[in-house]
C-alpha cells in the first residue's frame, strides 16, 4: 500500500469483503462467501490481497461444520495508524492511533492568540511534525490526517471558512498539511467530527439517527442519519450555538445577539457566574478569588460545585436547562434516537444532566419525543481528535459496504 493512497480500496468487492470482516469478524472466507453473494475464489483471492497488504490477519479457528475447522479472519488493527488533529480555539491537539482507536501517542501545542491563519497552520505543522519526529519507526504505516476544526469548514476543499473563535477566515488547512506531510488530508467541522467519533468508537453505534452535541468554547452539533454525517446545502447544519434564545441577549462573537452559546459555552458560564457575583450572590468562589473574580472559568465554577458550593451547583443546573431548551428544537427538527454531549462542559453532567432530561420531558411534543436518550460521551477528553481519526476510517471502511468514490 503506498502511503496514503485509498486507490486500491476503489473495488467494490474489496470494499464489501473489507466491512464484512471489520462488522462481523472474526469471519471465515466461506461465511463472507456466503452473506456476500462472492464466490469463493473470489473471496480468497481478495482476502490474500487484504492479508498482504497488512490490513487483515487471520485469527483463531472457528467451529467446524463438518470439514476441518475454518480459518477465522480480523481486521489487523496494528497494520496502520492515522494522526488525529483537534484544532481548537486554545490548543492544539494530535494525537497518533492504530485503527481500532488506540491511541498510542499524544501532542499538544498551545495556541496564542490573537493569531493570524499563517501562524495558526505553522502552530498545526510543528504539533503534526513534532508528533512524527517520536514515531519515525511508523510513519510509512500513517495513512493520514484527520483534522477537526471549530466553526464553518468547507469539507470539500479543506477549507476553514470561518473560525469565529479564532476570529480566522479562509484557513487552507487541507492544502497546507498535505504540502507539508504528504499525506491525504481529510477536515472537518469539530462537532461533526466528535458524532462520527460517537459512531465509531463511543456511544453512537448502531443508532439510525444521532446527534452528537460539543459544548466547551464554543457550541456545535454533528448530525448522523443511518451512520452518516448530514451536513447541509451549505456546510453549516449543527451550528446550534448559535440558534436564537434571547432576542435581547448578549452579543455572540459570531456578531449576532442571544445565541445560545452566550448561555451555556464554558466562558459563558464563568460570566454568568462573575455577574451574579457582583450582584450579591453569595459562594465560596468570592472568597477563592475576593478582588479577582474576572479569574473566574467555568472549570472554576464546575470545582467550586464539586465540593458543595450551592450557588455553583444551581448555576450549572440552570445550565442544564439552557442545554435542554437547544435539544428541544433539535429533537423536534430531528428526531434523532439519540443525543450524545461531549466537550468540557459535559465534564459538569452531575449538575447539568437533570436538568436536560427534565427539560425535554417537560417540553416535548409527544411521549416518545419526551423519552429522547440523552447520555455523556465515554470518549474522555481526546474525544474530538478521535473524531478527527474517524474521518479517514471513513475513507477505508464505509460502513455499509459501499466503496467510497
Amino acid at each position: 500500500m503506498q502511503t496514503g493512497s485509498f486507490h486500491w480500496m476503489k473495488s467494490l468487492n474489496k470494499s464489501v469483503i473489507l466491512n464484512k470482516i471489520l462488522n462481523d469478524g472474526p469471519i471465515s472466507r466461506a461465511q463472507i462467501a456466503k452473506d456476500t453473494k462472492l464466490t469463493p475464489p473470489t473471496v480468497g483471492s481478495i482476502v490474500k490481497e487484504l492479508i498482504e497488504q497488512d490490513i487483515v490477519k487471520e485469527s483463531v479457528q472457528g467451529t467446524s461444520q463438518g470439514g476441518r475447522k475454518p480459518t477465522m479472519l480480523i481486521i489487523n488493527h496494528l497494520g496502520f495508524y492515522i494522526i488525529g488533529v483537534d484544532a481548537g480555539p486554545t490548543e492544539v491537539e494530535c494525537i497518533l492511533t492504530d485503527l481500532s482507536g488506540e491511541i498510542t501517542a499524544i501532542q499538544s501545542t498551545e495556541i496564542t492568540t490573537p493569531i493570524s491563519k499563517e501562524s495558526f497552520l505553522v502552530t498545526m505543522k510543528k504539533s503534526i511534525g513534532s508528533l512524527l519526529e517520536t514515531n519515525t519507526n511508523i510513519e510509512d504505516k500513517i495513512i493520514g490526517i484527520g483534522v477537526a476544526m471549530h466553526g464553518v469548514v468547507d469539507v470539500e476543499e479543506g477549507i476553514a471558512l470561518f473560525a469565529p473563535n479564532l476570529d480566522l477566515r479562509d484557513i487552507p488547512i487541507k492544502r497546507e498539511l498535505e504540502a507539508a506531510f504528504n499525506y491525504p488530508v481529510k477536515v472537518e467541522n469539530d462537532a461533526r467530527a466528535l458524532a462520527i467519533g460517537e459512531v465509531w468508537f463511543g456511544k453512537g453505534k448502531g443508532f439510525g439517527s444521532m446527534i452528537a452535541v460539543n459544548i466547551g468554547n464554543g457550541v456545535g452539533a454533528g448530525i448522523t442519519i443511518n451512520g452518516k454525517l448530514y451536513h447541509g446545502e451549505s456546510n453549516i447544519a449543527g451550528e446550534i450555538g448559535h440558534m436564537t434564545v434571547d432576542l435581547n441577549g448578549k452579543r455572540c462573537e459570531c456578531g449576532n445577539k442571544g445565541c445560545l452559546q452566550t448561555v451555556i459555552s464554558g466562558p459563558a458560564i464563568a460570566e454568568r457566574t462573575i455577574e451574579a457575583l457582583k450582584d450579591g450572590e453569595s459562594s465560596a468562589l468570592q472568597s477563592l478569588y475576593q478582588g479577582k473574580l474576572d479569574k473566574i472559568t467555568g472549570i472554576s465554577v464546575f470545582q467550586a460545585a464539586q465540593q458543595g458550593d450551592s450557588f455553583a451547583q444551581q448555576l450549572l443546573y440552570e445550565t442544564g436547562e439552557y442545554i435542554g431548551i437547544g435539544l428541544i428544537n433539535l429533537i423536534h427538527i430531528i428526531n434523532p434516537s439519540k443525543i450524545i454531549i461531549g466537550g468540557g462542559v459535559s465534564k459538569s453532567g452531575d449538575f447539568i444532566l437533570e436538568a436536560i432530561q427534565k427539560t425535554i420531558k417537560d417540553r416535548a411534543l409527544t411521549k416518545e419525543a419526551k423519552q429522547t436518550e440523552v447520555v455523556l460521551t465515554d470518549l474522555g477528553d481526546q474525544a474530538t481528535a478521535l473524531g478527527a481519526v474517524a474521518l479517514l476510517l471513513v475513507e477505508l471502511f464505509e460502513r455499509n459496504g459501499e466503496v467510497n468514490v
